[in-house]
Order: structure tokens, then sequence, then C-alpha cells
């Protein structure tokens, strides 16, 4: 693949930054705009380096946030355990797969994708649930069934799949959400590395892209973090902002996916 110009790893720094403010200020779905931002702020023309390009930066913005709920006791690990280790198989599918489609179809489907993160943001997570549960009989077979289905969707997109991850967790176990939260951050960390092993072994992650975008995430994710304090009680409505901004990046996909097919056609 061609080297990134100095103006390409500025901005690809920049894309990093936007991401990890997002992750600090609203705690979820700011990965999502990482593949989008690779390809139209960047410049990165292959969807399939972009996509395998961002599944680093989701498992390294996951494995930061994981290290902060493990201190405080958040992750249920023997229910997290099972979930990722199921959910690995899926995401190696589903990067294999998501590999051999055609980049600009991809791009249309992870565009859809996008209309129903945006659409789950806006729904309010009750905080109900037992937080002495623990992996029994009665609920592996969900951990394993949904970390699959979960693992396979986090490989095909190349995104770490936490809005999908905290409630199925929660259905599988009935644990709360600030277990769900810190559980799920596990299964990201381990899907994220699957699909990137994946797909750099097709010689389709940028790492000198990645190192750029990493250096913004933890600037960005240090600044949201404070904003994120001085900004609680306004949670639920940075929530729909961000919500209407991936509405708007989802649009914007669908038309120049449409536009490059059409031109295909």
């Amino acid at each position: 693949m061609a080297a990134l110009s100095a103006a390409q790893m500025a901005l690809g720094s920049i894309s990093g930054s936007l991401v990890g403010l997002s992750l600090g200020l609203v705690g979820g779905g700011g990965s999502i705009l990482a593949v989008p931002l690779v390809i139209y702020l960047v410049g990165v023309p292959n969807p399939h380096v972009a996509i395998g390009t961002s599944a680093v930066a989701v498992a390294a913005n996951a494995a930061v946030n994981l290290a902060n709920h493990a201190r405080a006791g958040h992750v249920k690990w023997p229910c997290a355990t099972v979930f990722s280790v199921a959910g690995v198989a899926g995401a190696f599918g589903g990067s294999t797969l998501g590999k051999m489609l055609d980049g600009q179809k991809l791009l249309l489907i992870f565009a859809l994708l996008m209309l129903v993160v945006g659409a789950l943001m806006l729904r309010r997570r009750a905080d109900e649930g037992d937080f002495a549960v623990k992996l029994g009989h009665d609920n592996f077979p969900a951990l394993v069934g949904f970390g699959l289905a979960t693992g396979a969707l986090s490989g095909f997109f190349g995104i770490g799949g936490g809005f999908l991850i905290v409630p199925a967790l929660m259905l599988a176990t009935g644990m709360p959400i600030l277990n769900a939260i810190g559980s799920s951050l596990v299964a990201v960390t381990a899907f994220g590395l699957t699909t990137a092993f994946n797909y750099a072994l097709s010689g389709l992650v940028d790492w000198g892209l990645v190192i750029v975008f990493l250096a913004g995430g933890v600037i960005g994710g240090l600044i949201g973090g404070q904003l994120a304090k001085r900004l609680s009680d306004k949670r639920g409505v940075l929530n729909n902002l961000f919500a209407a901004l991936i509405f708007a990046v989802a649009v914007y996909m669908l038309y120049r996916n449409w536009m490059a097919l059409s031109f295909q056609g």
C-alpha cells in the first residue's frame, strides 16, 4: 500500500482525537466513526485497509478503558471470558467474510449499521440487574450464542460492537448495565484484536496510521473524560447530539456509496 503523506498522518491524528473524544465524552459508540474518518477525512481509498486499521485502534481503546473498569471491580470475568472466547471464533469468521465482500458494498452495509447504532444510542437503558450474577449452567448457552453472533458482526464490520455486546450480556445473564459495560470491554478488546490479526495477515493494516491514530486517541480521550465530568448533568443531551452526528455521517456514506455504485453500474 502507498505511504501516507504528512497531511494524511496529521489528519489521522485528528481522526483519532475525535474518536477518543467521543468515547471519553459519551462512553460508547465512538469507534464506529473510525472507519468513515479514515476513508473520508484521512483519504485511505481501500475500505478494507480502513477497517483493518480501525480494528487495531478499537482494540487499543477498549483495552485502556478495560483497565479502568477492572480496577473499579465492574468486570464479571467468568461471564466475560465465556462470551469473549465464543465471540473470537465469530469475529474471525466475520472478518474473513468481510474481506471477501466488495469494498463499496461493505461500506453501504456499514452505513446502514450506523443508522441502527444511532437509534440505539437514543434509547435509555435501565440500570437494574443482579450485581451478584455468576457464570452457571443457566446462562452459559446464552453467553456462547450471543458471543458468537456479536463477534461475527464485530469482525465483519471491524467495529468494537459495544452497543450490541452490552445489551447481549444483560439479556444473557441479568447483570446490571455497569457490569455489562465493564465486561463488554473484554469482548471488544478480544474481537478487535482478532479482526486486526485477520486483516493484518492479508496486509490490510496501515501501521503508520495506527500509531498516529492511537496517539491522537489518547489525547482526545483525556479531553473527553474531563469534559464528561463537567457535563455529567447533560449526558442525555450529549448522547442525542452524538446520535445525530452518527446519523449525519451514515447519510453521507449512503450518498457517497450510492454515487460510487451508480458509476460502477
